[in-house]
Formats: C-alpha cells, structure tokens, sequence
C-alpha cells in the first residue's frame, strides 16, 4: 500500500493501554481518508444512542493519502467524534503539524477510547505512547498550553489542544493548534474534555510511504511556488477571508442583529481594509500558500488573528463595531477554546430572547464588555453561562415562547456568517448539512449572487449544492487539503486527482472523487437518521425566521423580501431527488446499494426502521 501508511494508532485512555491495527487498501480506496475514515470508523463502533459526553464516545483524528506531503496548503487534519451539540456524526478541519508529525510518526489514524481517570495529555512518538499528568495545564487557556508543550516538545511538535471550554464540556467547545488554528466546530473539543484529554503531542521520524516520492517531490514544490505566485498576484492574503464582509455588506448578506438585519451602516468599522490596516502578524498553515490569519491587537493588548467568520459573528452579529472590542472577544473563545460562529450566535440569540420576553438578562446587542464576561461564564458553566454553554438551539428550547423560530441553526449546530434570509441556495447548503449548518459544506452564496437568479429556487442551485457537498467531501474533507487555493485562486481541481495519484499509484479522475463524494454523504446522513429515527424532512430547513415576513428588511437591496417555505419545499425535492433520497431526505436503500453500502442499508432499517 503506497499513500498511507495503512496503520490505526488505538489509544485507550481508562486502561491506558495502546495498539496498533492495520487497515486494508479496499478501506482507504473506498473512504479515501480524513472524514472518510472517521465516519466510516464512527458508523461501524458505536452503538445508536450511544452519550457523546460519556467514555463509550470515540475520537478520531484522520489523515489521508497527501496530508502533510510538500505541496500547496496540504497541513490539514481531521478531528471528529459523535457530537454532543448535533447528537450526530461531527467534525472539523484544522491546520497543524499534527498532520506532518503523525505521518512522519508511521499513522493515518488515531482512535481514542474511553476516559482518563485524572487530567492527562498523551505523548505519541514513532511506535510508542507515554500517558502523562496535564495537572499543570488543566484550567488553562489554549494559548499557555500550547506554550508549555511547545517548550517540552519543541515548536515543530505536533499539538493539539482544548481550553477551559473542552474540560468544562461547553457542547461547541473546539479543538486548537499552533495558537490561531481551531476545528470541531460540533463540540469535538467538549469530547476531549469528557476524556480527561488536555492534548494529543505528537513527533515523529519516518518518510511518508508514496507511490513515486521522486516526482510527488518535484510536483509539489513545484506548485508550492505557482500558487504562491497567484496569491501574490492576486493580493488575496492582503484582507484574506475577511475580504468577504464588505461585499456580504453590500448584497445585504450580513448577520446583522442576531440576522434579523442583513446590512449595517457601520460593518465597514471591521472590514479588510481595515483588519489589514491594523494587522501586527500573518499566520497560516504548515505547507499553506497564502496565509489568512491576520493578528490585530485587541482591546487589552493581545494579538488575536481574525478572518471573516468570527468577525461576522463576534461583530455585526452583536452590533459591536469597534474592531478592538470584537478581536477581545474572538481573543478569549480561542484562549477559551470554544467555536467563535457558534459562541457568538449563543450570546446574539440570548440578546435577542431578552429583547423579545423569551427570558430575563442584563445582556443588550453592542455591550462588548458584558460579552466578555458572559463569555468567561459560559467557558467554565458558571451561572447563566451554563445555559450560554449548550448553544442556541437547546437554550431556546428552555426559553419556550416561540424563540426557537429565531435560534439561528440547522440540525443543532448555528449558522456560519452568512444570513442567507434571501439566498435560497445557501440556505439550502445550510439546511442539507449533514453535520450541521457550515459553510465549509458547500458554499454556494457568491455563485449564486454573481451568477444566478437571487430569488430563484430552481432545480440549478439544487444541483450546485450537491456538486460542492460533493467535492468538499471527498475531496477537501478527506485527503484532506485546504479549499482556498481553489476557492480563492482558481487552482484546478484537476491537481488534486493527480496528486492522489502520485501518492497512491492509483488512477482517479474527479468523477472517482465526486462518487466517493456521494458515498460518504449518504453515510452522513444515514447517521443522522440512526441517532434521530424520527427524523423528517423538515431537519434540512433554514432557520424558521427565514420565512417570516416580519423579519424582512425594510430597506435596501432585499427590502420586504424573505424565503418561500412552499418554493423551499420545491427546491429540498429537487436535491433529494437528485440524491436518489427519499421525501424524508433519507437516502433509499437502492441508493446506499449502488453506492456501496449494502451492509449500511440494512443496519440503518433495524435500527431505524428505514425500508
């Protein structure tokens, strides 16, 4: 087997015991790497119903074939568990020498079981593992962690790790890399935490197993330099994502008050102009070719690297304008370790309930010192931060009266900082996320604002959606490779076929890809029919606010305008239709046979009572 190492590093951490297992050619070729082998691990290991906060939970750290080879933006790895915020299959993406060192350490996968029985970190290097007391550590924030293992381990050292957030076990709590890097959006940082898991370090002193080294070598150095060079070119890393938010402005796709408005007067306060103006340091990736992580100095002096994401959501989203102010708040989530979407639309939708009789509070939309000491709260479930701590969706349904129409979230997890309340597509992308509404799933908003009819529910963006759910999964989720060469550059995506072939000996084209792709999606949604047997088609909708004519702008470019539920019904058959999934949006057993998954079909009918 060239491409991987076809080794499984299986940790148990209550016997504090580990193993290594090995995985077949057929496995990696039909799951690829990444989200593949970690859903693929997750769906056969744990039992339906099983407590995503409880020892029985597994996490996986996955890699694939071309993770952390030389070449354009390839330090990505993959973190995932059961999620305790989505009750389903979660993930997350994050940059880190994790991905170069546990290559490099003989492993493509890390199983982790059960739960220490004091806080610990684990050691791995070359074939062995060291279980080793994290007391010093415990109750720190991510950034004194980071630094404490790094002056144990060196800089180049793999590590990742939770904050106070994880071991307090706040359901979007992330995990965290290399200081500015974060992935787990779905609580895969509260999964460590309810292991007694401060940090996962990792080195190692092997050659990455490749079908031809000789010409991958040559090839990915190569194209380091070309995309290098069309980033320069470009200008892209100038403002980097948070490029994004004056346009968003501009096409009244802001998240604005909890998105109840889609454009603000002052959202140009926080722009890229205006973080690149204030930029102290660029960070990125390992192997990344256009680093986006801009750092400004926040309100109390810290450098706090932004992009568009937390901007969105820790700005206009709580109309906090002053850039400061926000990069304190989205300073503290990462030292907390907590999901900045996430956290910020805990403490939007809370304002708001307020504002609408849903609960009592001190908090209002623009208090940014209030934010951050709901934020302090929430990290450590103390007060009314226990209640900020399990997310909009379950605090609604504590609230009652009606709030759970304006808990900004698809299938638990909340919306990332697109308000998509005219932008039927992208809602559609949200509401068909099988891991929750994330953009990273498919983002369709600048095709569809640039290149199709905004109002539009056709069978098209029906289409589209599927095509990028497609790519992302196969492709950018599970060798898995950073999206933003393509996304931003317009690097080809014929390269990543050809990379994988190098790597592998194999033979793919994008249509391998694109099946696999199909594939992996069925499964994802397959499990999220076994954990919610009683599921309908309405866990694919947009947030209900989106159809409430109330909540329409009352100027500017969509003013009186808001999504159709029965035109949304008539695009959700469309995607269903083209997925071969039932009008319930579960994949058919016909489907799951010819994608591969027989064996599939019949567990999700005994357990779900799916024909």
């Amino acid at each position: 087997m060239k491409g991987w190492t076809g080794n499984i590093l299986r940790i148990n951490l209550s016997k504090r015991t580990f193993k290594t297992e090995r995985f077949s050619e057929d496995f990696a070729l039909k799951w690829i790497g990444g989200r593949g082998f970690a859903l693929k691990i997750l769906w056969d290991e744990l039992k339906p119903g099983v407590d995503a906060l409880g020892p029985d939970n597994k996490l996986i750290v996955a890699l694939g074939p071309i993770a952390g080879v030389p070449m354009p933006n390839s330090g990505k790895t993959i973190v995932a568990a059961k999620s305790p915020l989505t009750g389903t299959y979660g993930d997350g993406n994050i940059g880190t020498h994790v991905t170069i060192q546990l290559r490099k350490a003989g492993y493509d996968i890390i199983i982790i079981e059960g739960r220490s029985a004091d806080p610990e970190y684990v050691f791995i290097q070359d074939g062995d593992v060291s279980f080793l007391p994290a007391g010093e550590i415990w109750g720190k924030g991510t950034y004194e962690a980071q630094e404490w293992l790094e002056k144990k381990y060196g800089k180049t050292a793999g590590i990742l790790s939770i904050g106070p957030a994880g071991e307090n076990k706040v359901l979007y709590a992330v995990v965290r890399s290399m200081e500015g890097r974060a992935g787990g959006r779905p609580g895969i940082g509260a999964v460590m935490g309810s292991k007694n898991l401060k940090a996962i370090v990792v080195k190692g002193s092997q050659d990455i197993p490749m079908a031809d080294p000789k010409t991958m070598k040559e090839r990915g150095l190569d194209d380091l330099r070309a995309v290098g060079a069309m980033n320069k070119k470009a200008g892209w890393s100038v403002q980097g994502t948070n490029a994004v938010l004056a346009w968003c402005n501009e096409m009244a796709a802001l998240p604005v008050r909890n998105m109840r408005h889609s454009h603000h007067p002052d959202a140009w306060k926080l722009d890229g102009q205006r973080t690149s103006e204030a930029r102290v340091a660029t960070y990125g990736c390992p192997n990344c070719t256009m680093r986006c992580g801009i750092a400004v100095l926040d309100h109390e002096g810290h450098e706090s690297e932004l992009d568009y994401e937390n901007v969105g959501m820790l700005g206009p989203n709580l109309e906090i304008f002053d850039l400061k102010q926000m990069a304190s708040l989205n300073w503290l989530c990462d030292d907390l370790g907590m999901d900045t979407i996430s956290a910020g639309s805990a403490l939007s939708f809370y304002a708001d309930a307020i504002d609408h009789g849903a609960t009592q509070g001190d908090f209002k939309f623009g208090d940014a010192e209030r934010a951050k000491e709901l934020m302090r709260l929430l990290a450590r479930r103390r007060g009314v931060g226990d209640l900020l701590a399990d997310g909009s969706l379950k605090m609604a349904k504590r609230f009652g009266h009606n709030s759970e129409a304006y808990a900004i979230q698809c299938k638990g997890l909340d919306l990332s900082a697109y308000n998509c309340k005219y932008v039927p597509g992208q809602a559609l992308a949200f509401g068909t996320s099988a891991i929750g509404a994330h953009h990273k799933e498919a983002w369709i908003i600048t095709y569809e604002l640039k290149h199709s009819e905004r109002g539009g529910y056709g069978r098209d963006k029906a289409q589209k959606v599927i095509e990028l759910q497609r790519i992302r999964s196969s492709i950018f989720e599970s060798l898995p490779i950073c999206r933003f060469p393509w996304i931003e550059l317009g690097w080809d995506l014929k390269n990543y076929p050809e990379y994988f072939n190098l790597a592998t000996g194999a033979n793919w084209t994008l249509e391998d890809f694109t099946n696999t792709g199909d594939r992996i999606y069925a499964l994802l949604k397959a499990f999220w029919t076994r954990e919610h047997p009683d599921t309908d088609r309405t866990a694919d909708y947009p947030p209900r606010i989106y159809f409430d004519p109330a909540i329409a702008d009352q100027e500017g470019l969509i003013a009186g305008k808001h999504l159709e539920l029965d035109k949304y019904d008539v695009m959700l058959d469309h995607y269903y239709d083209i997925r071969g999934w039932d009008r319930r949006g579960i994949p058919t057993r016909r489907t799951m046979e010819r994608l591969g998954l027989a064996e599939e079909a019949e567990q999700l009918a005994q357990t779900a009572g799916v024909s």
